[in-house]
């Protein structure tokens, strides 16, 4: 199946973990892919290893932060193709903070890459779906968006910002075509969750807890969330807009509303 065959994306944090699978997944899908990363290193040996298992997508090393980095890149991706169809919004960091000792430059780095850079990224990619008058934006949010647990401050309130801004852009820009979704995973099996379980007293029984509050009893891989945003970004998903899809094993329903 090549659910995304010809569409032009754009997927933001695509050197390693949730991101690469996604890029990985677009390019099996038939997709025109440019991924981009703030680690440049990262991001060309990615490039590399998918060119090398004929899978290839083009990286532009950007920050995501950084305004000019991103209407560079997008600009690029324009004027190679001609359009562009979809905006994958992966890019973002964990954060571990006490409200009361974090310093303002520290919540300000935090929502610079969750909040602000997707807010970027959409900026620019607008412009040419309205001129298309289509597109798809799929933001990788979080189930910290809905529930969370202690010791993920201001996580949670980044990934809360990210479905609200989801919505927000569903509801301005539906008129034009344009479909705006968030997937949002549960644990997941990247450098991240590793570095979250580092920081437990015991990890070992961590893992075994959090995987018995698993409904499935699993926890998710990377290419699981590429898969479900792979079909969020098609045609296939042509009625969906404004949504938040949890993508976690089943661990939000102990504690659905």
């Amino acid at each position: 199946m090549t659910r995304l065959a010809g569409k032009v994306a754009f997927v933001t944090g695509g050197a390693r973990g949730i991101g690469r699978a996604i890029v990985e997944k677009f390019v099996t899908e038939g997709a025109l892919v440019t991924f981009v990363d703030v680690d440049d290193a990262e991001g060309r040996r990615t490039a590399g290893e998918l060119s090398a298992a004929g899978a290839a997508a083009t990286f532009e090393p950007t920050d995501v932060t950084v305004e000019n980095d991103v209407r560079r890149s997008i600009y690029r991706v324009v004027q190679r193709y001609g359009t562009l169809d979809v905006l994958v919004n992966n890019a973002g960091v964990n954060a571990y903070f006490d409200a009361t000792s974090m310093s303002e430059s520290e919540w300000d780095d935090v929502f610079a890459v969750d909040l602000k850079g997707a807010w970027l990224c959409a900026k620019y990619a607008l412009a040419p779906m309205k001129t298309a008058g289509c597109g798809s934006i799929v933001n990788i949010a979080s189930i910290h968006a809905s529930l969370t647990i202690a010791g993920m401050f201001p996580y949670a309130a980044a990934k809360s910002g990210l479905v609200g801004l989801t919505r927000s852009l569903a509801l301005e820009y539906g008129p034009f075509g344009i479909r705006v979704n968030a997937v949002s995973p549960g644990y997941t099996r990247t450098r991240l969750l590793g570095e979250w379980l580092a920081r437990q007293p015991d990890p070992i029984e961590t893992e075994r807890a959090t995987l018995a509050n698993h409904p499935l009893r699993r926890i998710a891989t990377p290419a699981d969330i590429a898969n479900v945003v792979a079909f969020v970004a098609s045609d296939e998903a042509s009625a969906i807009t404004g949504a938040n899809l949890a993508v976690d094993c089943g661990l939000g329903v102990m504690f659905a509303s």
